[in-house]
């Protein structure tokens, strides 16, 4: 009996859990349908005349095709590669070299350092490559992530070693073996590595603020900055603007979700 009770106290704080965290975004879409002031009281919890004016209004606004299209491009840039490189070192860090420990230890002194103290060598580093202004200095920062190294480490660790041997007795290369044999079976981390890239690629603001120059090449993070000096105040413009921004994260995160948590609990348990 007194389990039962446990069980039920857990889901009743979960349920509230998941209200808390519904409530502002529920507002969010109710405010970008009817434009309402976010401060009226009494507050009304049913939207009053929704229409879609104020998607509309963002879309003429502002050249929001454009900024959407650059932010999916540097994006795509960013999963590929990370996918590609990420990959390549975690295969690399299972093998038994000298100097690994070093690299490891390398690898997570560097992931305690913040990126503002690199940009000024990251930004003579693009500069020097020729690449400001372009869609591939857009993404040159977060073409390889650590954190994703160690998913994919810990993934292509839990697969059985036999299957290398085999590979290697067959004579197949470690290119050949990574992309035919590890990476097929590491679904759960080819999703990690995705959805976290893509959401700091298509949220990332600093670093397009540094590095873009003309207008055209601004991505949706620099497009909601400018958006904000034409309607500062609690408009359904803005929140609109919010929701598009938003939109394509849940839908990749929707999409990758069982396997992300997979890739996230893969070093979690050993066999």
């Amino acid at each position: 009996m007194s389990k039962r009770r446990s069980h039920v106290l857990t889901h009743i704080l979960l349920v509230l859990i998941c209200f808390l965290i519904i409530v502002p975004i529920y507002w969010v879409v109710k405010t970008s349908l009817t434009g309402e002031n976010l401060f009226n009281y009494p507050p009304s919890l049913i939207p009053k005349d929704p229409h879609l004016y104020f998607f509309v209004d963002v879309y003429y606004w502002i050249p929001f095709l454009r900024f959407f299209m650059n932010s999916v491009i540097v994006s795509a840039i960013v999963v590929v590669s990370n996918i590609i490189f990420n990959a390549m070192a975690g295969f690399a860090l299972g093998y038994n070299f000298p100097g690994k420990k070093i690299i490891i230890l390398t690898y997570l002194s560097c992931m305690m350092v913040p990126f503002q103290t690199t940009i000024i060598p990251a930004f003579l580093l693009t500069k020097y490559f020729g690449l400001l202004n372009t869609h591939l200095g857009l993404a040159l920062p977060l073409v390889s992530t650590i954190i994703n190294i160690f998913v994919f480490k810990m993934n292509f660790d839990a697969v059985p070693h036999s299957l290398h041997d085999a590979a290697r007795i067959d004579g197949m290369a470690d290119w050949r073996m990574l992309f035919r044999i590890y990476l097929p079976l590491a679904r759960p981390a080819i999703a990690t590595n995705i959805i976290l890239t893509f959401v700091w690629s298509w949220n990332n603001f600093i670093w397009p603020l540094i590095i873009t120059q003309d207008t055209i090449m601004r991505t949706l993070p620099l497009g909601l900055a400018r958006f904000l000096s034409y309607f500062e105040d609690t408009s359904g413009q803005l929140y609109a603007f919010v929701i598009m921004v938003i939109a394509p994260i849940v839908v990749v995160f929707l999409m990758n979700q069982k396997s992300f948590i997979s890739g996230m609990m893969s070093g979690a348990v050993k066999g």
